[in-house]
């Protein structure tokens, strides 16, 4: 019963090695990898931890038995309370030549699995923090292009506003010397060039009042800060 997991532990040995160059192939290229192979090394990396983790759901409970039988045989074998005969080999020595090798060799290959199963883990997550950070500082320069792109609107939106209170108060001083030449034709003694002069202060100052004003009503009203 021991001795039905030496044939896996033979078979499975190809593959650890096979298993274990292709980590240390990964383990070499995460110290030169760009971000653009972060994906493919990442892919790789992945398919080799879901064939270790198949190995060890596959044969953990025969390398588990093995061992169980292996220490049932020995206890048997004390039970026994064997004496030596002169120039004839004991049967625990009989069977320690022929049991032992092979329970190294399935010892050995468990071992294997159990450390290479560990050390993909680990490069694992070397990996996977390396794609965060690197998703992190995509993340910082979309932020920062964000900022950038809302100051510039904002710098626009000033320009603008700028504009507007000009627009308006070259319409409101137009009407204003409207009404004045109105005056005047009425007999009433106004100068609509002085009036439209001495009005375009006063103007821009209502209209520059009038626009903050909004400013505060659709801050106050949205939570967002003056």
């Amino acid at each position: 019963m021991s001795l039905l997991t030496f044939p896996v532990a033979r078979a499975l040995a190809p593959q650890l090695e096979t298993a274990e160059r292709e980590l240390a192939q990964i383990t070499e290229a995460l110290t030169t990898v760009t971000e653009a192979g972060e994906p493919g090394l990442l892919d790789r990396l992945t398919k080799l931890a879901a064939e270790i983790e198949s190995f060890e759901a596959k044969h953990h409970f025969r390398f588990s038995a093995a061992r169980a039988y292996y220490a049932l045989v020995q206890q048997r074998i004390q039970q026994l309370r064997e004496v030596r005969i002169p120039a004839i080999q004991t049967f625990q020595e009989f069977t320690e030549l022929r049991l032992a090798p092979a329970m190294a060799t399935c010892t050995t290959t468990a071992t294997r699995l159990e450390a290479l199963s560990t050390r993909v883990a680990r490069a694992t997550g070397l990996l996977s923090t390396r794609v965060d950070i690197t998703r992190e500082q995509q993340s910082i320069q979309v932020l920062e292009s964000m900022n950038r792109r809302a100051d510039l609107q904002l710098r626009l939106q000033q320009t603008v506003e700028g504009l507007s209170v000009a627009a308006i108060t070259y319409y409101i001083v137009g009407l204003i010397g409207y009404f004045s030449r109105g005056l005047k034709t009425a007999g009433i003694p106004a100068d609509p060039d002085i009036v439209m002069a001495a009005s375009i202060p006063f103007v821009i100052l209502f209209v520059v009042l009038a626009t903050r004003r909004i400013h505060r009503t659709i801050h106050k009203a949205t939570g967002q800060p003056h």
